[in-house]
């Protein structure tokens, strides 16, 4: 049985967090993913710390990052993440509910492979998501 890299998916939001894993596996992306409250969990994860401590080692394929979390926001998680030699070349997918410019900027000036606004509308958002699952997932090639 082919194994299936992880997806780090960070966002505070459990709505969010369900319609994505929905939409994801109603398209038959079946990757194992893992679901951060907030990025202070983000980094504990990406770093073997606290519940991550014992964890299988391993990068995610691709990260999922919203913006607005408590603990600690999406824009200090992407810049950790881009500053870490064994961490800055995991693709990192803004998905987030800000399409504010300021934003946008900052997370492509700190290194943000891209940025996704998540769509109001039901069927948009889950659209959207199968698009960005599809590209990041199927289509886009990483090194191991």
């Amino acid at each position: 049985m082919e194994e299936y890299r992880k997806i780090l998916l960070v966002d505070d939001n459990e709505n969010d967090v369900e319609l994505i894993l929905a939409s994801l596996e109603e398209f038959n992306i079946v990757n194992h993913i893992i679901v951060a409250q907030d990025g202070a969990e983000a980094t504990d994860f990406l770093n073997y710390r606290n519940k991550y401590e014992k964890r299988e080692k391993g990068d995610p394929i691709l990260i999922l990052l919203d913006i607005k979390m408590p603990k600690k926001d999406g824009i200090e998680v992407l810049r950790e993440i881009k500053n870490h030699p064994n961490q800055k070349n995991i693709p990192v997918v803004m998905l987030t509910s800000s399409g504010m410019e300021s934003d946008i900027r900052e997370c492509y000036k700190l290194g943000a492979n891209a940025y996704v606004v998540k769509p109001v509308n039901f069927s948009d958002f889950t659209k959207t998501i199968r698009n960005t699952g599809i590209f990041w997932i199927l289509i886009n090639n990483t090194a191991d």
